[in-house]
């Protein structure tokens, strides 16, 4: 049976379209990950520094040229390797941290001023590759290096120095590790749904194989008895066209039954449906729910209520403002679907007047008279006519523990 299957899965893929389509929300785009260029803008803070040597006001200006050099060289290393896990763990990386640090200190105190604005870059650098424990005793030590060297060469503006340090590693740590974390989760969650999507396929097309695998071959092999037989036993053969209607009305039955179990939703979402195609079709829903909570049956019921009176009212009513009330208690449950339109005119101009309206166009073929009859079934009742005041008025009501309901 794999075409069964075959079958079966691009019925589920179409059901997912289907409802994708109607409860997608908008996809969310964080943008690509982030980079070490994101980094790199925090350069133009040694740019006091570089003019400095530019305007020949740093003495021995090869060595601060050389030391600016190396700083840069490292400080991009450091960046660009920290947004990759393995890369930002690697020795290496750890390695042209501490040389940065060295360079950062040498420069620092052998020429003090703008040169110890390197300090923050290097807390910046830090925090871009220290994650977990050692991050606070990462950041507090850099602060107390760059207060030292600092109060050596400029006294009380070590403490900007110092804080300003501390601040970039800590603040550093946490945006990148925010983003990582973000972005973790972000594919998490995709992954459980690809799942949940796998699991759901397989399910319905494990579902639909074991219902019809075993009714579709038995309607095959009656239907070639009864094609050898038809010209020698028309009563035999007659048997298994028999045969085969009651079979094909038991898989029938057996459909609707995993269909609808399958489709089943929630009242508060027919509810919200029925408000959509009020608005759509430019009639006013005014909806009031009270009571506690219902049954799953119950809600199912009263749900192919709602969607059939308010259908019945989109297309035949011509009103202006459709009210739906819904009332739980634990005795008796009540749906009220009333609207101010032509009354009558909801109802077939073939029904006699004072009978019970005609079977009208619904949802999965089922009008006013199924939901009867599905309603009787639960021990509830439907009353369906022109209201007291004009429009037309759908009430249903089923006991407060309704059980469940044979799919008609």
């Amino acid at each position: 049976m794999s075409w069964l299957r075959s079958v079966s899965c691009r019925m589920a893929e179409r059901r997912e379209e289907r409802t994708g389509h109607r409860n997608a929300r908008l996809p969310e785009h964080l943008g690509p990950p982030p980079s070490g260029f994101a980094l790199l803008p925090w350069l133009l803070m040694g740019m006091g520094a570089f003019s400095n040597l530019f305007q020949g006001r740093t003495p021995n200006p090869w060595i601060g040229g050389i030391g600016l050099l190396v700083f840069n060289s490292l400080y991009i290393q450091v960046v660009f390797r920290a947004f990759t896990k393995e890369a930002r763990e690697a020795r290496s990386t750890r390695g042209a941290l501490i040389a940065l640090g060295v360079v950062t200190c040498l420069l620092g105190g052998l020429y003090g001023g703008s040169w110890l604005l390197f300090f923050p870059l290097l807390g910046l650098a830090a925090g871009a590759i220290v994650r977990g424990p050692w991050l606070g005793r990462t950041g507090v030590g850099l602060s107390v290096l760059a207060g030292v060297v600092a109060g050596v060469r400029d006294g009380w503006g070590a403490v900007n120095v110092a804080y300003g340090t501390f601040l970039s590693t800590m603040v550093t740590a946490a945006i990148l590790s925010l983003s990582d974390a973000v972005r973790e989760l972000r594919a998490a969650r995709e992954e459980l749904a690809h799942q949940a999507v796998e699991k759901e396929r397989l399910r319905f097309s494990r579902d639909l194989h074991d219902l019809l695998g075993h009714t579709l071959s038995v309607i095959v092999v009656k239907s070639e008895a009864a094609r050898r037989l038809a010209h020698r036993d028309l009563d035999a053969a007659l048997v298994q066209v028999s045969d085969i209607e009651s079979v094909g009305r038991q898989a029938l039955t057996e459909i609707r039954e995993a269909v609808t179990g399958y489709r089943e939703g929630s009242l508060a979402t027919d509810l919200d449906r029925a408000r959509s195609a009020l608005k759509a079709a430019g009639i006013e829903p005014v909806v009031r729910q009270s009571g506690p909570p219902l049954s799953a049956q119950a809600e199912a019921l009263l749900g192919w209520v709602v969607r059939e009176a308010v259908t019945n009212a989109v297309r035949h009513s011509g009103a202006r403002r459709c009210s739906i009330t819904v009332d739980g208690g634990s005795e008796r449950v009540r749906v009220r679907v009333s609207d101010d339109g032509g009354g009558a005119a909801a109802v077939p101009a073939s029904s006699p007047p004072g009978s019970s309206p005609s079977v009208l166009p619904g949802i999965g073929g089922t009008g006013l008279k199924g939901l009867t009859e599905r309603l009787a079934a639960a021990g509830g009742s439907l009353e369906a006519g022109p209201g007291s005041r004009g429009g037309f008025v759908v009430t249903a009501e089923l006991p407060g523990e309704a059980v469940g309901v044979a799919a008609v």
